[in-house]
């Protein structure tokens, strides 16, 4: 493995020492410290053919918690075969603000162009969830970024963006995942502004794409900074990711997935148009969208839109009404909604089953949000909380951590009828951590009780205090 020793000095603006540094191409380099008086710091990758006679486009890949090394690491593949640099922030944070970390990311960008040179007409932010919504913010304040690879993630607001400041959008989304319609949304509102930008699919739900994706995505920034003549036009390139593409079509064909086959090939008419003739591929299409595969497939996916943007209205209605009321009572309508999601899940018909994957996934997500206002607000409304909680055990099941704030949040209130329920529901669940049963926050009474060691005996065979028969 070769090295390279970069020896800095930086200037007073950024740094007022000299710093030695060394990185090892085709490996990821954690800790690099960002500036001497900050304790700051992130992680990079440089490609195996890295040199320092040339410029070098780079990903800034945000992680909201802080995992630089983690988030490099996704996109190290698609670098290497691109030729890109990735470097993502140790400081990022989801308890930071939006200004802190806007903050934390103008310095991590000035570290990276005072260290290596960086093409500043090829800066490109990525993340994935909560990390791609803020790669879609950072362009809004910091001027020098060209491009956003958001990863089940919206641009969080089209109003902002100026057509007097070009933008490339490459959103990258699973048929399963949540963000799915609202990003098919977006592509829309994109197109309509006239932002190039393209949306590629894959089937699964709420995670990074596969790796042939990520590489897809850098190929397009890369193909795209070649229409715009900031880097010189490559053939090679150009045919070899043509055919690459038309591959992905082609085993979509073969599965007989004409919608994804076709949707595919909508993009790859965006992106190769100013690189080599598309004839063919124009038939293609064409013949394909005529199809009765296709037609057939477009109006099940329709359907399916249709009927969870009125599910999804619903969820919104009655969450928004259980949480100001307190209703327990509407606890048993929504286990028979998760109950109906799960009947969807398990349908035939692959776009009512990933309509029922997406619905379980953006109703967690709805309660998820509420517990975070609600955490934020002053004083904490604890009754809603519990309330919250108690349904997370119902749309989460296996999120043990609900129960247990159940648990101690009824034995707080000397509830101990709604405390034991609960327990046995996370019994039920499969729950066997005995440790944390015994040091529960507010169960110091209950927990020496009859009725919690009998539980968690019959559950587990490891009560800590004999129940009493009576």
């Amino acid at each position: 493995m070769k090295y390279f020793l970069l020896v800095l000095t930086f200037g007073v603006v950024f740094y007022a020492s000299a710093q030695d540094l060394y990185l090892k191409r085709g490996k990821i380099t954690d800790s690099i410290v960002v500036k001497d008086s900050l304790s700051e710091s992130y992680a990079l990758y440089v490609p195996t053919d890295f040199d320092t006679t040339k410029t070098w486009p780079i990903v800034v890949v945000f992680d909201l918690k802080g995992r630089a090394k983690r988030a490099v690491k996704v996109f190290r593949e698609a670098a290497e075969k691109n030729g890109y640099l990735v470097a993502a922030s140790n400081n990022i944070s989801d308890t930071l603000s939006i200004t802190q970390n806007i903050l934390v990311t103008g310095r991590l960008l000035s570290s990276i162009a005072a260290l290596l040179p960086v093409d500043k007409r090829r800066v490109y932010t990525a993340g994935f969830a909560s990390g791609g919504r803020f790669a879609g913010t950072v362009p809004t304040f910091v001027k020098e970024i060209r491009g956003v690879i958001s990863c089940g993630a919206p641009v969080p607001n089209t109003a902002l963006l100026n057509r007097r400041k070009p933008l490339h959008f490459i959103g990258i989304v699973g048929t399963s995942d949540f963000n799915y319609p609202e990003m098919l949304f977006v592509e829309k509102e994109l197109n309509r502004k006239s932002f190039e930008n393209q949306l590629l699919v894959f089937e699964g739900g709420e995670q990074w794409p596969p790796s042939e994706l990520l590489v897809k995505a850098l190929e397009i920034a890369t193909l795209s900074s070649m229409a715009k003549k900031d880097v010189a036009e490559n053939k090679v390139f150009v045919d070899d990711s043509y055919q690459q593409s038309l591959q992905m079509v082609n085993v979509a064909m073969g599965k007989q997935k004409q919608l994804l086959a076709y949707d595919w090939m909508q993009e790859m008419i965006e992106i190769y148009t100013p690189h080599r003739s598309i004839d063919s591929l124009l038939a293609s299409a064409k013949t394909v969208r005529k199809g009765k595969g296709y037609r057939l497939q477009n109006r099940s996916k329709s359907n399916a839109l249709f009927k969870e943007s009125f599910l999804k209205d619903d969820f919104d209605y009655y969450l928004e009404e259980d949480i100001r009321t307190y209703n327990y009572n509407n606890l048993g309508w929504w286990t028979y909604q998760m109950e109906e999601l799960e009947k969807y899940e398990k349908s035939t018909n692959v776009f009512t089953m990933q309509m029922g994957q997406r619905l379980k996934g953006y109703v967690n997500a709805l309660v998820a949000d509420n517990i975070d206002l609600i955490y934020a607000q002053s004083p904490v409304d604890l009754e809603a909380l519990n309330f919250l909680w108690m349904l997370k055990t119902i749309t989460a099941p296996k999120e043990y951590e609900n129960y247990l704030k159940v648990i101690s949040n009824s034995a707080l209130i000397d509830d101990d009828g709604t405390a034991l329920f609960y327990l046995e529901e996370l019994l039920k669940a499969g729950y066997t951590d005995v440790d944390a049963l015994y040091s529960l926050e507010h169960t110091a009474i209950l927990r020496i009780s009859p009725e919690y060691n009998a539980l968690i005996e019959k559950y587990l065979k490891a009560s800590r205090y004999e129940p009493i028969e009576e």
